[in-house]
C-alpha cells in the first residue's frame, strides 16, 4: 500500500515538474515579446533608459491593479515584510527588483558599443555559469544541486546555441572586450535575481506579490538613476511620446513573467529555467519574425539551428536532477 501512494506521489511530482518545465519555456516566449516591444517603446521614446522606467511604471501600475483586486497578493506582499521583521528574510534579498533595473541600465550603456548580439550571447554566458552556482547554494530556496559534468555541458551548449542564432547578426568590429566583461556581469545579476526571486516567493506564497515588490525597488531604481543622469549630463527627464497602444504593454508582460520565474525556480532550479526559457525566448523570436515581421527581417537559418542545440542542452541536463542533494 505504501509503495501505491509513494508511486502516486512520484507521478503528481513528475507531473508538476513537467508543468513548471512548460511555464519556462513560455517565460522565454514571454520574454521575446517584451524584447519587442519594448523596443518599440525605445525606438520611439530616443531613449532606452527612459523607455525602461515607462515599462516598470505600467508594470507597476497593472500588478498593482492585481493587488488592488486579490487579498491574498496583499496579504503575500505583507509576509514578505513579516519573514524580514522575524529575520528569516535578509533585508538585502529584497533588491530582486533593483539587479533587474541595473540589467537594463548595463544594458543601455553596453548595447551601443557591443551590439545586441554580443551583449545577448555575454549577458547568457553571465547567466548560465552563476545559474551553476546559486543552484549549488540553493540560493533559490529550493533543493541545492550538485555541479556536475553534465550541468556544466547543458550550459556551454545553450550559450553555443545563443552565439550560433545570433551569427549573422555580429560586427566584429565592435567587438570590446570591456563591454562583454560588463555584459556577463549584468547577465550574472539575472540569473541571481531568479534566485531571490525563488527565495521571497517561499514566503510570500504569491508569485503576483513577488512581482510587485520586483517593480516597486526597480521602479525605484530607475527613477534614481534618472534623476542623478539628469543632475549630471544635459539630458531632460521623460520625454513621453505616442505611439501604437501595445508598445506600453511590456512591463505587463515583465509582471507575469517575474511571477512565473519565481515559481519555477523553487522547483526546477534557476540553471534549467535559463535553458528553458532561452529555448522559448528562440522559438518566440521566430515565431515573430514569420507572424510579426520587421522591416528587413528574414528568416536565418543560424537561429533556426540554435533552437535545436538549445533543446540538446536541454537533454544534456535532462537527467542531472536526479544528482540533486
Amino acid at each position: 500500500m505504501n509503495e501505491v501512494i509513494k508511486g502516486e506521489l512520484k507521478i503528481k511530482r513528475t507531473e508538476k515538474i513537467f508543468g513548471l518545465e512548460l511555464l519556462s519555456a513560455f517565460s522565454g516566449a514571454l520574454i521575446a515579446l517584451q524584447s519587442r516591444i519594448n523596443g518599440e517603446l525605445s525606438d520611439q521614446m530616443g531613449d532606452s533608459l527612459e523607455a525602461a522606467l515607462v515599462s516598470f511604471g505600467t508594470g507597476l501600475i497593472f500588478v498593482s491593479l492585481i493587488s488592488l483586486f486579490r487579498k491574498d497578493v496583499r496579504a503575500g506582499f505583507a509576509d514578505i515584510f513579516k519573514a524580514v521583521k522575524l529575520k528569516q528574510l535578509p533585508m538585502w534579498r529584497l533588491s530582486a527588483g533593483m539587479l533587474g533595473a541595473s540589467f537594463v541600465a548595463m544594458q543601455t550603456h553596453v548595447v551601443p558599443i557591443a551590439g545586441v548580439a554580443l551583449f545577448t550571447v555575454a549577458s547568457l554566458a553571465g547567466q548560465t555559469a552563476i545559474s551553476l552556482w546559486v543552484d549549488h547554494v540553493g540560493l533559490a530556496g529550493g533543493i541545492k544541486s550538485v555541479i556536475s559534468k553534465r550541468r556544466v555541458i547543458a550550459a556551454i551548449i545553450t550559450v553555443g546555441a545563443v552565439v550560433i542564432s545570433a551569427w549573422d547578426r555580429f560586427v566584429m568590429s565592435d567587438f570590446s572586450i570591456l563591454a562583454i566583461t560588463l555584459a556577463v556581469f549584468a547577465g550574472s545579476w539575472v540569473g541571481v535575481q531568479r534566485a531571490l526571486n525563488g527565495q521571497i516567493n517561499s514566503f510570500s506564497k504569491k508569485s503576483f506579490a513577488t512581482s510587485q515588490l520586483n517593480f516597486i525597488t526597480g521602479f525605484s531604481f530607475l527613477t534614481f538613476l534618472l534623476i542623478l543622469r539628469s543632475l549630471f549630463t544635459d539630458h531632460s527627464i521623460m520625454n513621453l511620446t505616442s505611439g501604437p497602444w501595445w508598445m506600453f504593454l511590456g512591463g505587463s508582460i515583465g509582471v507575469f513573467y517575474i511571477a512565473f520565474s519565481a515559481v519555477a525556480v523553487q522547483y526546477v532550479g534557476v540553471l534549467e529555467f535559463t535553458l528553458l526559457s532561452v529555448g522559448g525566448m528562440l522559438i518566440g523570436s521566430l515565431l515573430l519574425d514569420v507572424f510579426v515581421p520587421t522591416e528587413g527581417t528574414q528568416i536565418s537559418p543560424y537561429l533556426i539551428t540554435g533552437i535545436f542545440l538549445t533543446y540538446l542542452g536541454v537533454i544534456a541536463n535532462g537527467q542531472s536532477r536526479f544528482s540533486r542533494k
